[in-house]
């Protein structure tokens, strides 16, 4: 408890500076039929004069970790294979929310097959502020609630850090989001330290060329979302029937059928959403 303080001292010291981390844990349970299976990840709101980053720390760690193991096993033996890779963690808030100053517009970098899309989401978030105060480590809050992508939310925000911003997409509160919660506390952010951080030109694998980003809309990108959940294998079948790929093998390394390949995918991908029934913006899976 006591480094949990300290880190708040140290934060309060570099409100007033630019390029501040604001460290969350992210606390969100996926599948609602076994609530008892919480998962956590710890989050980064970088923040610098321009706009803000949202991210996984951990997904960022568990990436480069990954790629550093598929170099060296490319430079020892000349190729990579993928059915063998390095025991990570299980991060898997792979989206980046960005959102850019001062109209605070707000995109979402997200992977779909094997596409990446940048999401711009013009949605306004509509806040009731509270007369409700609380203490949360060392700083005073406020309440605030708001209804957003399917889900009725509790903020709790600081005027002692001014920052109109927060973790995932919300914004616009008269201080920084300290801690929020659904309503069904399945989904919880809550702000565990501060720190400058410095920025960095992301390190690009020769192995790895970087992906043309595309820009869509929100609804664009439901109608996507849907299409992937529906089909899985979409992509998987245009390039069998295209003739990009020709050979393939299963865990063990031995050929199998395109067919079974894709009925592999599909079941994998059913299994998978059943478990992950409770997504951060839960209008999605909503008709």
């Amino acid at each position: 408890m006591k480094k949990f303080f300290a880190f708040f001292l140290f934060g309060t010291i570099l409100i007033s500076a630019q390029n501040q981390r604001f460290i969350y844990d992210y606390t969100f349970v996926k599948d609602t039929l076994n609530k008892s299976n919480i998962s956590k990840e710890l989050m980064y709101l970088d923040i610098n004069k321009e706009g803000s980053k949202f991210y996984s720390r951990d997904v960022l760690v568990q990436d480069s970790t990954r790629m550093a193991f598929y170099e060296k096993q490319i430079k020892t033996t000349g190729g990579m294979n993928v059915i063998s890779s390095p025991q990570v963690n299980k991060a898997t808030f792979r989206n980046k929310i960005f959102k850019t100053y001062p109209k605070y517009d707000v995109s979402m970098e997200t992977r779909i097959g094997r596409d990446v899309f940048k999401v711009s989401d013009n949605r306004p978030i509509s806040w009731k502020i509270l007369p409700e105060k609380e203490k949360i480590g060392e700083f005073e809050t406020q309440k605030a609630t708001t209804e957003f992508a399917g889900r009725k939310w509790t903020a709790w925000f600081s005027t002692d850090l001014p920052f109109q911003d927060g973790p995932y997409k919300f914004h616009g509160l008269p201080g920084l989001i300290v801690k929020m919660e659904d309503a069904s506390k399945t989904h919880q952010f809550e702000l565990k330290g501060v720190s400058k951080y410095v920025e960095n030109t992301p390190k690009i694998s020769q192995y790895d060329e970087p992906q043309k980003t595309i820009t869509i809309t929100e609804n664009q990108f439901r109608k996507l979302f849907i299409e992937n959940r529906n089909d899985p294998a979409k992509q998987m079948k245009q390039m069998l029937a295209s003739g990009i790929i020709k050979n393939m093998k299963d865990g063990s390394g031995s050929e199998i059928s395109g067919a079974t390949f894709i009925k592999n995918i599909e079941n994998t991908a059913k299994e998978r959403n059943a478990k992950d029934n409770n997504i951060i913006e839960i209008d999605l899976l909503k008709p």
